[in-house]
């Protein structure tokens, strides 16, 4: 796999480089990156939701789980190339939020670019992608309830975000680590309710 597939911070200049006109729409994200495997089809959502503030705008945290357990609920069943329902994938913002979002999110890919390798490639094989598309379902359908909850919805969509890493670059240990986040967060929240 090549450095530049692996690197996230080059998933975002991508992202920025292609929209063309003052608004993007969701649609037009996914066709961005579908090429480029179901990784950063969970990251750019992730990261969304979980950055604030934007994760903490009412709404944003349900339309980007349920923009990735639809995805995910595809790639389990062997679908190639992801289809949304247009009032989904017409949802738009101003390229100006494009990139404020990509500027506060780069602060922290350009860190993490430095921590990704191949690992643990087995967690990243076909097989594994389609356990990790079950779990990625049922985290992006977590962030709808989560919502009512300040800030819990990055839990899961951290989550995501680290295990659309581990398989973008290949990263088996990413995905271990992601595990061990949802298991903690949602431990953490569980017992904060209780």
């Amino acid at each position: 796999m090549s450095r530049e597939r692996a690197n996230l911070t080059s998933l975002l200049d991508q992202l920025e480089d292609s929209v063309e006109g003052k608004k993007v729409t969701l649609g037009e994200v996914i066709d961005i990156f579908e090429a480029r495997g179901f990784g950063p089809l969970l990251i750019i959502p992730g990261l969304i939701a979980a950055i604030p503030p934007i994760g903490a705008i009412p709404g944003v945290p349900s339309t980007c789980g349920i923009l990735i357990a639809l995805i995910a609920v595809q790639l389990i069943f062997g679908r190639k190339s992801p289809w949304l329902p247009s009032k989904l994938s017409n949802v738009s913002f101003s390229r100006d939020k494009l990139k404020r979002f990509t500027g506060k999110a780069k602060r922290v890919t350009k860190w993490v670019d430095k921590l990704l390798k191949p690992r643990f490639k087995g967690l990243t094989h076909e097989a594994a992608k389609k356990v990790i598309a079950f779990i990625a379902v049922l985290l992006g359908l977590s962030m709808i309830p989560l919502e009512l909850v300040p800030f819990a919805g990055a839990i899961p969509a951290s989550t995501l975000v680290l295990l659309g890493l581990g398989l973008t670059a290949e990263d088996g240990l990413l995905i271990v680590i992601g595990f061990c986040v949802a298991l903690f967060g949602f431990g953490g929240v569980l017992f904060g309710v209780i």
